[in-house]
Formats: structure tokens, sequence, C-alpha cells
């Protein structure tokens, strides 16, 4: 039996990072774990793009144009909805991620998804190192994956 191995080498691989300016401390704390973790498996800082977008709804538009520029290896989805007094946060935490993964399989360009969705701001706050460079290592991980299986 053929196993592919799981490859965490990230050199060569360009890497798109959407980001949501919507709860913006939880976002570059995502963004800044996301950033620290591909350099350290090896993207380059000149095959990482990063586009920022008002919130969370918006990030799906942007990865598709990214996805279908086959300008990108992998994509990374970061972003923070914390609940609220409404609805609200359940429509835009369930529509954010339909669209990422509507995306990913219409494109096959894989994302990983980071957008949190939490309670609170604490609960954001707790989970922006870990989340940041889990998408990194999915993303990477996927790009090569997908490499692979080619």
């Amino acid at each position: 039996m053929k196993e592919i191995e799981k490859n965490l080498g990230g050199k060569n691989l360009r890497i798109g990072i959407v980001q949501s300016r919507f709860n913006l401390d939880v976002c570059e704390g995502l963004l800044a774990s996301c950033r620290s973790r591909l350099s350290q498996l090896g993207v380059g800082e000149d095959d990482i793009t990063l586009a920022t977008v008002p919130g969370a709804l918006e990030i799906p538009l942007v990865l598709l144009h990214m996805a279908e520029s086959e300008k990108y290896d992998a994509l990374i989805a970061l972003g923070a909805v914390i609940r609220g007094d409404t609805y609200h946060f359940e429509v835009v935490s369930n529509e954010s991620a339909r669209g990422v993964g509507d995306v990913q399989l219409s494109c096959g360009v894989p994302i990983a998804n980071a957008i949190l969705t939490t309670e609170n701001d604490d609960q954001a706050l707790a989970r922006i190192s870990a989340k940041g460079a889990e998408a990194a290592e999915a993303a990477i991980e996927m790009a090569n994956l997908l490499r692979d299986l080619a």
C-alpha cells in the first residue's frame, strides 16, 4: 500500500491569506501567529499575499478570486465572529463557513478556515495563537498532499 506522508515543507509554496478587519485585535493576532508559523515551515515572505476585507462575510468572495487566479497553492481565511445579542452571529458564522467550503470544493484549491466563532472576546483571544498556526500548517499540508496526488 502506498501511503502519502504528512508534509509540512512550505518552501516554494504560494499562500494567499484573506483576513477580516472586524474584531481587528483578534484578527491581527491570528495573522501574526499564522505568518510566524508559515515562516517557520519555510514559506518565503514574498510567497505570501495578504488581502483584508471588512468582515467574515466578505472573505469567501476574495478567496474565490484568489483561487480562480491560479496563483496560489493554498489559501487561508482569518476572521473572528463573536456572539452578540442577536441572531446575526449565527448568520455570519454559518454563511462564512459555507462560503469558504464552497470555494474550496468548486475551485480545488485548499483553504484553511481559521474564522473563529466564539461566545466572547476572551475565548477568541485565547485561541488566536493556536488557530493561526494551525491554519498555516493545514494550508501547507493540504497543498503538498494535492501535489503528491497529482
